[in-house]
């Protein structure tokens, strides 16, 4: 069996998010302060990063990182860059999470808890005691449609194949071949659960309650949600994934 997480890492991508990260970073620290945070920055022009650095300045030093980009890359680029950074670093438990209050600091420990169990860890929305605030009916019916088709399409048991609050052992980062995903946008959540999934990975999923943004405009478009359309058929008819050979591969304990 797997150990508690001795070094966890929080993997926060970010794109105009300087009012939520500036209370978001010290909360994640008040629950636990073990926690580390690297803020991934697609170069915000509302100042994130400099409020990132204004906070590792004046509290968090040994806490908190940012590896600032040249430009808006996209989220899952952005999440493959944060996952080589952490395993190059050696955080042995690597955790995403969004910027803006959706995933509420809370359960993260339930997160750390739950590793001792599996690979990975699925926060969901969509097992008994999960849910979703200050939804509308058509929000809520296009998130549960976006995970049943991913779910049917793709014969994998997981309750919210699209959400974005998930744990991993460094281990399996290390064996998914990060350098060969194809998804940018929010399939990204998809094709690194399926991934992990098709290399006998297990996981284990909680519920959590998903709630709107506090401050800041959603990423979410109209070709983000295409993608995710047309990338479950793309990954189902993959005949085998090639992983590529890579220096971060870990054995698993």
């Amino acid at each position: 069996m797997l150990n508690y997480p001795a070094k966890p890492l929080i993997v926060i991508p970010t794109f105009n998010e300087r009012d939520n990260v500036e209370h978001l970073i010290p909360a994640i620290l008040r629950v636990n302060e073990r926690f580390h945070i690297l803020i991934v920055d697609d170069a915000s022009p509302d100042g994130t990063a400099g409020a990132v650095l204004k906070l590792k300045d004046s509290e968090y030093r040994d806490n908190v990182f940012l590896s600032p980009r040249p430009g808006k890359l996209g989220l899952g680029n952005a999440y493959v860059h944060g996952f080589h950074w952490g395993l190059a670093k050696g955080y042995d438990f690597l955790i995403q999470m969004d910027a803006d209050w959706s995933h509420p600091p809370e359960f993260l420990p339930t997160m750390l808890e739950l590793a001792a169990k599996a690979d990975f860890v699925v926060g969901s929305r969509y097992i008994p005691g999960g849910g979703t605030l200050h939804w509308g009916a058509g929000r809520r019916f296009l998130s549960r449609f976006g995970s049943l088709y991913s779910r049917l399409v793709l014969r994998a048991s997981f309750s919210d194949f699209t959400g974005g609050f998930n744990g991993w052992w460094a281990a399996v980062l290390g064996e998914v071949g990060l350098n060969a995903f194809k998804s940018s946008g929010y399939s990204f959540q998809i094709e690194l659960k399926y991934r992990a999934h098709k290399l006998g990975f297990r996981h284990v999923e909680f519920p959590f309650i998903f709630d709107e943004r506090r401050a800041g405009r959603s990423k979410m478009s109209v070709s983000i949600a295409l993608e995710a359309f047309w990338r479950v058929w793309q990954l189902k008819f993959y005949s085998r994934f090639q992983i590529p050979d890579s220096k971060f591969q870990i054995k698993k304990n």
